[in-house]
């Protein structure tokens, strides 16, 4: 007799990954929206910091969203005065995004929240073991290390 499907689909490590980024996911959400942030907001917000100013079509290569996602988004961060869009003085056909002093003073919290989230996704983990377990997801993601 072959072993019972949920005991086999919960012994792969893409079901267990999956799981750890669905809880990891939650934390952080719930950690932003104490600050009144949404995921893709502060994504959004973190890339205009470290590209900024940049044109609005490189930021959505950059972070790999739709166009119409981003305009959605540039919106509300723009209503909420925590970006800015102006011509881009390389080229004036292109808007260039920038963080305003609210947006980066809004972000440094969010980015504290985000790494208190996943200091508790990362709780049961020595700090030897995240440092490792780190590296090798950076190995098997494709992103590095």
């Amino acid at each position: 007799m072959s072993e019972a499907p949920l005991p086999a689909i919960r012994s792969l490590p893409s079901w267990l990954l999956g799981r750890a980024a669905a809880r990891g996911r939650a934390l952080v959400a719930e950690a932003l929206a104490e600050q009144d942030m949404r995921m893709w907001h502060h994504v959004v917000l973190s890339a205009v910091r470290d590209l900024g100013p940049v044109a609005q079509a490189d930021l959505g290569r950059g972070i790999r969203l739709d166009p119409k996602d981003l305009v959605g988004i540039l919106n509300d961060l723009q209503t909420a005065g925590l970006v800015v869009r102006e011509p881009d003085p390389k080229d004036r056909r292109k808007n260039a995004v920038s963080l305003t002093a609210r947006g980066a003073r809004l972000l440094t919290r969010c980015e504290q929240a985000a790494r208190a989230a996943n200091d508790e996704l990362l709780a049961p983990l020595s700090h030897a073991e995240r440092e490792q377990f780190i590296g090798m997801l950076r190995r098997i993601s494709g992103t590095g290390g």
